[in-house]
């Protein structure tokens, strides 16, 4: 006797499902993309802590509820609401509930070898570039980038020549600006060409009284010879569920460097994925996350090293106050190929809060013999010393302490090279420990 064995679906889960029937048809291969994701989450659905890779993170437990996808925003409504970055001098788009905004972006007069567009505009077009969409592939299922590629209908392609010096960044910011709690996707393609130099910058915030969704997936394709900075800084709605996905291909020769920094949402998790496919590339991924409150931070890294004499640099620094969880995962591969690979990881955690925990999972995984790589991850409180030094000099005890923490997190943060955006994640910092005191 055969039994229908079926999976028991959470309500959350359930409701995804259901939102995936409006996956469009078609014959392209966008569409079938996105099929082949709905399918990848009918047959998994969120991961949970059994699964590896969400042990510390389990969207089972976490996401009780799924809300509708949100419609399009109010121009006022979100040209009010997307706030962040604003004083950086920087090419702004506003994506608004997944939508690209035209009136609040500017995307007109754009520099010598700077193409960009919508992604919307370029499936509508049949553009060539979209090819490179789904091509840097994960080696295992992540239900994130499944939904995200399932679900998005537009975001940005920005594509930069080859030899082209952008010296202007581009700044994506994503905002949430409806009256009811919904989910919102956006997918953007960035190709910079070989020798070609840019800046990316995104942003992603809304209001705090919402449990609404956020869910980004980004892809970048670095040519060979390039150099590319990217700074994310995420402060989303104190309620608010927040999913992103970065994924990079570094050709050869070429520098990545990337920052991300995490203050908002209630739950939030940022996957990176990078694959280091050309040889003597040099990558840099470094980030810092706040929190307190209930909060819950996820940063979860993939290196793969899978060609000789490339090096990768890793820092994160996460600081807890209240009943704050930070989470880091980390893992280098190094293939039998990629001889002469340097690799260097490490998480730092200041614990300020009794209740507060943090979990660390740096992993090696090594297939080559003539390497240097290592990990290593710290968990503790303020330096009673150093405390004690400060508060000799008359400095006040949450003074003493703001500046001890602003000195922790400013080491990961002096790693980004665009002035503008360096200064404005230190205000970002300054105004979260203003607020604490």
């Amino acid at each position: 006797m055969n039994a229908d064995i079926r999976p028991i679906r959470t309500p959350a889960e359930q409701a995804i499902l259901a939102s995936l029937d409006a996956v469009p048809a078609g014959t392209d291969r966008l569409a079938d993309l996105r099929r082949a994701a709905a399918r990848s989450f009918e047959e998994h659905g969120l991961p949970h802590r059994r699964v590896e890779e969400w042990k510390y993170t389990d969207l089972r437990s976490l996401m009780r509820e799924a809300v509708p996808v949100a419609g399009s925003a109010a121009v006022a409504e979100a040209d009010a609401r997307a706030r962040l970055l604003r004083g950086v001098e920087a090419r702004r788009i506003v994506i608004a509930n997944g939508a690209v905004v035209p009136e609040l972006s500017d995307l007109a007069d754009l520099e010598e070898g700077l193409t960009l567009t919508t992604l919307k505009a370029a499936m509508e077009a049949g553009d060539e570039v979209l090819s490179r969409i789904g091509g840097i592939v994960p080696s295992r299922y992540d239900a994130s980038l499944a939904l995200n590629t399932a679900l998005s209908r537009d975001g940005v392609v920005i594509t930069v020549a080859p030899g082209a010096k952008i010296a202007r960044p581009v700044h994506v910011a994503h905002v949430f600006a409806s009256a009811g709690a919904a989910a919102m996707y956006a997918r953007s393609l960035v190709v910079v060409g070989a020798g070609a130099s840019f800046t990316y910058a995104e942003s992603f915030e809304g209001p705090d009284g919402l449990a609404y969704q956020a869910n980004s997936a980004t892809e970048f394709t670095v040519g060979d010879g390039a150099h590319l900075d990217v700074v994310r800084l995420q402060e989303e709605g104190a309620s608010a569920f927040h999913l992103s996905t970065l994924l990079f291909d570094v050709g050869r020769d070429s520098q990545v460097h990337a920052f991300t920094f995490g203050l908002g949402a209630a739950v939030a998790r940022t996957t990176l994925y990078a694959t280091l496919s050309g040889e003597d590339s040099h990558v840099g991924f470094n980030g810092a996350t706040l929190l307190k409150g209930r909060q819950h931070a996820d940063s979860t890294l993939f290196l793969d090293h899978q060609v000789p004499g490339c090096e990768s640099r890793e820092l994160f620094k996460t600081v807890l106050d209240d009943n704050a969880r930070g989470v880091f995962q980390g893992k280098i591969v190094v293939r039998q190929a990629a001889q002469k690979t340097d690799g260097r990881m490490m998480s730092r955690a200041l614990v300020l809060g009794d209740e507060a925990e943090m979990d660390n999972k740096p992993e090696l995984e090594i297939f080559a013999d003539d390497v240097q790589c290592g990990h290593g991850a710290t968990c503790g409180a303020i330096d009673d010393e150093l405390l004690f030094y400060l508060r000799a000099r008359g400095i006040p005890m949450k003074e003493a302490q703001s500046l001890l923490v602003q000195a922790f997190v400013g080491e990961a943060i002096e790693t980004i090279e665009h002035d503008g955006l360096r200064e404005a994640l230190v205000e970002r910092a300054e105004a979260w420990l203003a607020a604490r005191a």
